[in-house]
């Protein structure tokens, strides 16, 4: 124990077996369980996917890892380059939004199988959308070859105003953040694409990450 029970006993709201019989902690799960959930309650503050991927996890990472990836799998994102003297600072266009650039950031740790984005429209000083990765390997919680990859986004408040209008190109009317709530099945089908990209190079001896000219050429 890290704690006395006694210590433990002080803290408000705590339910556990010493203190909650196990039939009454049953009822109260079951009264909590609902057969439909709103769309607000499951994708409201924040917005995760899941997937089996055919591929090895050292290869997942690999290819998310990579930040040109993203001319790739993402539906909109072209045209990567790295930014004059931001070492590790990388920009794009995002077709989503009109006349858009995409600041992003790569962040991965090999030793933890994770990759996040941090990421902005407009703007690469404050990167506030935040892309996460955790690449599981499918062995260990599903016994099956492969990686489970978990995304998520959490709906900082930046999504609800954009805080930079005066950067926004005049032409854009769409700020990010109005597509909050197509965010699930919009990144699904990214999702999707990740996948079938990278079971397709797996399964055909292809390099999981594509030379940019071999990537242009296709």
């Amino acid at each position: 124990m890290r704690d006395t029970e006694r210590r433990l006993a002080e803290i408000p709201g705590l339910v556990r077996y010493e203190n909650v019989p196990r039939d009454e902690l049953m009822r109260r799960v079951a009264a909590a369980t609902r057969e439909t959930y709103s769309r607000e309650e499951v994708y409201g503050r924040f917005c995760t996917l899941e997937t089996h991927i055919d591929c090895p996890p050292e290869d997942v990472f690999t290819y998310l890892a990579d930040v040109y990836s993203h001319e790739e799998f993402t539906y909109s994102v072209r045209e990567v380059e790295p930014v004059a003297d931001r070492p590790g600072l990388f920009t794009g266009w995002d077709t989503v939004g009109e006349d858009t650039r995409i600041y992003m950031r790569v962040d991965a740790r090999p030793e933890a199988l994770t990759v996040d984005y941090h990421s902005a429209w407009d703007q690469g000083d404050d990167l506030w959308m935040v892309y996460l990765f955790r690449i599981v390997p499918a062995e260990v919680v599903l016994k099956r070859p492969g990686s489970v990859l978990l995304w998520t986004n959490c709906h900082h408040p930046y999504y609800a105003e954009n805080p930079y209008p005066e950067l926004a190109p005049p032409s854009r009317t769409l700020w990010v953040g109005d597509l909050w709530s197509q965010f699930a099945p919009g990144h699904q089908v990214e999702l999707d694409n990740l996948r079938a990209i990278l079971e397709h190079r797996h399964r055909n001896g292809i390099p999981i990450v594509a030379g940019r000219t071999e990537a242009a050429a296709r």
